[in-house]
């Protein structure tokens, strides 16, 4: 099944690491095999990841926009993972960073993704 973007004019996206703007008008794509997609909604700036869970967040991302599930970027998320653990307040935060780095480990990089954006939305890790 492909998977369907509907885009605004104008509005940002990245598919495999290449950045693609669409132009002036609403457009709709279909891309029908996998890939790496995030919408400009969804990116975090660098200059953005300045709380324990936003450090998560884009270090996770950087894993999936990259496609790589060890090296130099697994280094990194498994830090901020640590300190986003260690910054969180309730048990039920910890289990939810227990959780990404579990897919993060399994290189379930999209689903890790998802769960960091949760926890961004939910404020937990606020703290800088």
């Amino acid at each position: 099944m492909p998977l369907k973007l509907s885009l605004k004019p104008g509005e940002t996206f990245v598919v495999n690491g290449a950045v693609v703007r669409n132009g002036d008008r609403r457009g709709v794509l279909l891309l029908e095999n996998q890939a790496r997609v995030l919408r400009e909604k969804d990116i975090l700036h660098p200059r953005d990841a300045t709380t324990p869970a936003a450090r998560a967040y884009f270090s996770v991302m950087q894993m999936y926009l990259l496609g790589e599930a060890d090296g130099p970027t697994y280094s990194q998320a498994a830090e901020a993972l640590a300190a986003l653990l260690a910054a969180s307040e309730n048990e039920e935060s910890r289990a939810a960073v227990l959780d990404i780095s579990a897919d993060v480990a399994c290189s379930n990089l999209y689903r890790a993704l998802s769960r960091c954006r949760r926890l961004l939305a939910d404020g937990a890790g606020a703290a800088a």
